[in-house]
């Protein structure tokens, strides 16, 4: 079991002995959505896979927050909002943007000059620490300055 899941049982049990009902939803969800990993793959999932599922979350709150927002329906967004502050405290620290932009010249001087090629490397070396669409940004002006 990883480090992630583990704190995530421990926090579920603490939000539950503290009757905080929204954490302890939002916790379940989180570990069920683990669960179901766990048994697409057959075997326990890793930290990075750990923290894909963290971030596909994530980002199912933040479209439903901007779903809520479009149609007036401020109570629901702030709840997913709370939500997303819960899931986000799990995530390992972000790469610093420097560090990716870093990577993405030194993978340019390599010889990785289209879109794709890059983000193969970035996503290789950052996956876990990093969004996606930050490192799709970084990795496109990498190319339009390279």
């Amino acid at each position: 079991m990883s480090e992630i899941v583990a704190r995530l049982r421990a926090d579920q049990i603490i939000a539950r002995k503290a009757a905080d009902k929204d954490r302890t939803l939002v916790l379940g969800t989180v570990l069920a959505a683990l669960k179901n990993r766990e048994l697409e793959l057959s075997r326990v999932p890793s930290d990075a896979e750990t923290v894909d599922v963290l971030r596909k979350q994530i980002k199912q709150r933040v479209d439903s927050v901007e779903q809520y927002r479009n149609g007036g329906r401020e109570d629901l967004a702030a709840r997913e909002e709370f939500e997303i502050g819960v899931l986000k405290a799990y995530l390992p620290p972000e790469a610093d943007p420097d560090e990716i932009r870093a990577a993405a010249r030194a993978a340019i001087a390599g010889g990785a000059t289209d879109l794709g090629r890059l983000m193969g490397i970035l996503m290789g070396r950052f996956k876990g620490t990093a969004d996606g669409r930050v490192i799709n940004q970084i990795a496109r002006e990498a190319l339009q300055q390279g």
